[in-house]
């Protein structure tokens, strides 16, 4: 009989052990509040949770994988509109994501994570399996809003949805800077105003396709620019 453990974050078992599992991740966030993923040990882990340290490193294996579950876990909070337009899921999905990443424990765990990927691959996969599995929830919004006739044929759910991200993940992890509503608001303009432009469909041709996802994104970007302005104005504080 196999003894492999499965991946963390990989089960979601029940009674007793979900209740042990909520107290750990629970204990997990707390310590990452008080001393960051730098301070983060599995000592201090069982000691905040109660659980015995060797029931933790039997489930999650490292601090890696505590981290990694926990990002999924929260993450996964994050509610997937159905507003009725693309547009409008877009926006709705990343003022969700900048509400998510206003609380600075949430930054913190997300460097963590990506933190943790970078060393481990078990951590690597979870991470991974989390983003793959985030985008073929999301992506959904595309097949919708193509069969509303609102994009070209083909569109590609997973770029859409990452045109999206991308910019979020540029600003906390790169730029190192806080996300906020207007972020936000121009990340789903943009990636609407490609979408609807072509920009993620398929191309007819090598050289064809070139040269129109070069004008489709003049297009775009000129679009966005018009748009920006009014941003401030339409945005409301929710």
């Amino acid at each position: 009989m196999s003894t492999a453990q499965p991946p963390p974050g990989a089960s979601r078992p029940g009674g007793r052990t979900a209740r042990t599992r909520q107290a750990v991740l629970d204990a997990v966030f707390e310590e990452l509040g008080e001393g960051g993923y730098a301070a983060l040990t599995m000592e201090g882990v069982a000691r905040r949770s109660g659980v015995h340290v060797a029931t933790i490193y039997r489930r999650w294996r490292s601090v890696e994988g505590l981290v990694c579950e926990l990002m999924a876990d929260l993450s996964g909070g994050i509610p997937l509109p159905d507003t009725g337009t693309l547009r409008g899921d877009l926006r709705a999905l990343a003022r969700s994501i900048a509400a998510f990443y206003t609380e600075p424990r949430y930054c913190g765990l997300l460097e963590a994570v990506v933190s943790a990927a970078a060393r481990q691959p078990e951590a690597a996969d979870v991470l991974r399996q989390f983003f793959d599995q985030r985008l073929r929830l999301a992506g959904s919004m595309v097949p919708r809003a193509a069969a509303r006739g609102e994009l070209p044929e083909g569109a590609d759910p997973d770029e859409v949805v990452a045109a999206l991200g991308a910019p979020f993940y540029y600003r906390l992890l790169i730029a190192r800077r806080p996300v906020d509503i207007r972020l936000a608001d121009r990340a789903a303009e943009a990636a609407w105003v490609a979408a609807r432009a072509g920009v993620f469909a398929p191309a007819a041709g090598t050289a064809d396709g070139v040269r129109d996802g070069t004008d489709a994104v003049r297009d775009a970007a000129g679009s966005v620019r018009d748009a920006s302005g009014s941003v401030g104005d339409t945005a409301d504080p929710a």
